[in-house]
């Protein structure tokens, strides 16, 4: 095994376009959530959204809640684990696994994390994914039915988010300790007026406070989809991606009645009940939420697979193909325009957009985003961040210019 030679990039007739799609959509749809967050944060975001009663913004609410919560970080987490696995494969057949490299390259994702936090957002889900793939990485040589049933595991089981709190509770990191000394006025000053050190600092201690969430409640989910993803790679269902779509229809269609059935219920009926409010029994009921969520988006993933296969939804998905390749770059480059639209950064308009206009502003944002890559990839090969996160991590300087 050799643990120092690097890899070859993958040469352009090699990539599989489809899955540059499903990077694309993930794309859009966590930014479609994630600015919702920058423009209001957890802290009083209930409180903001309440005041907006007008159709429009009560219908855009629903939609975000229906279509977009928790679907989209699943399929992006698979995608995360799919391409590691992809990567291991083309190591396997040229020089042997290197665990070494995965353990290098998570650790330049973490640092990216880590700055990303600092300097534009607290929400940073890239030092998660670094410790989590590298968690999973010695796993990538087991057998594939391991994978499958881990993933189940994780993604079923109900207390993570139950023991963690109390674990968090008996350290005094919780919101309210974290937080303290800031209330909703005093967050919406910091942000709009306060300075980049003063934001720095915010944007640390939000962090924080929303470690029990990060922790208990996105990093099992991530973990399943991760083995998710290695057990699809494993599996190479990535070169008979269109006989598999087409083999699983039924299922997919019946997993998209059975959880919409169960979250509509959840969103609109179970409120209603006191059975929904009893501390025993809500827990379960918001897991099974969360797992029909992850459905959803799995569900998704099909319906892009099955519209691709079919050819006549082709013109309209390719573009996604653009930001798909260098979804690394454009989830950070969200991120910098959220500073700029909302901080005293940039033009300051925290808390100041209903819910339909954040909608249009990330639809438009996201228009934006595959023009500027359509651009770009023209003349380059690979996005800028994901440039640099590649020659650091080979230890190579790669040609970033086509010739």
């Amino acid at each position: 095994m050799n643990e120092t030679s690097p890899i070859r990039p993958t040469k352009k007739t090699q990539r599989i376009t489809l899955l540059d799609v499903y990077r694309g959509f993930a794309i859009l749809g966590i930014f479609v959530v994630n600015i919702t967050v920058m423009h209001s944060t957890y802290l009083n975001q209930d409180v903001y959204n309440a005041q907006w009663t007008a159709s429009i913004d009560v219908w855009t609410q629903r939609i975000l809640q229906l279509f977009f919560y928790t679907k989209f970080f699943p399929i992006f987490s698979l995608l995360f684990g799919w391409g590691m696995a992809m990567q291991a494969l083309k190591m396997k057949e040229k020089q042997g696994v290197s665990l070494v490299f995965f353990a290098r390259r998570m650790g330049y994702l973490w640092l990216f994390g880590v700055l990303h936090i600092a300097f534009l957002w607290s929400g940073d889900v890239l030092h998660l994914y670094a410790v989590l793939g590298l968690l999973i990485t010695p796993l990538i040589v087991q057998r594939s039915t391991l994978l499958i049933w881990l993933s189940v595991i994780l993604l079923v089981f109900p207390f993570y988010d139950t023991l963690l709190s109390e674990v968090f509770t008996r350290l005094s990191l919780t919101p309210e300790s974290t937080l303290s000394g800031y209330d909703a006025q005093s967050v919406r000053e910091i942000i709009r007026q306060g300075s980049f050190s003063e934001g720095i600092q915010l944007r640390f201690r939000e962090y924080v406070a929303n470690l029990p969430m990060l922790l208990g409640y996105l990093a099992p989910m991530a973990l399943s989809m991760f083995l998710l993803g290695l057990y699809l790679g494993k599996m190479k269902i990535h070169l008979r991606l269109s006989a598999v779509i087409q083999s699983i229809t039924i299922p997919m269609l019946a997993i998209a009645i059975l959880s919409n059935a169960y979250r509509l219920v959840f969103l609109f009926v179970l409120p209603e009940y006191e059975l929904y409010r009893d501390p025993q029994f809500r827990p379960y009921f918001i897991k099974l939420m969360v797992v029909c969520d992850v459905l959803m988006g799995l569900f998704y993933l099909w319906c892009i697979g099955w519209l691709w296969y079919r050819k006549c939804g082709r013109p309209m998905l390719r573009p996604l193909r653009f930001v798909g390749r260098m979804a690394l770059t454009h989830y950070l480059f969200q991120s910098a325009i959220g500073v700029w639209l909302f901080t005293a950064v940039g033009l300051s308009n925290y808390e100041t957009f209903r819910p339909y206009e954040l909608f249009g502003i990330a639809l438009l944002v996201f228009i934006l985003q595959i023009f500027l890559s359509k651009v770009w990839l023209r003349y380059f090969r690979f996005g800028p961040v994901e440039w640099i996160w590649r020659c650091a991590t080979y230890g190579k300087w790669f040609p970033l210019r086509k010739r």
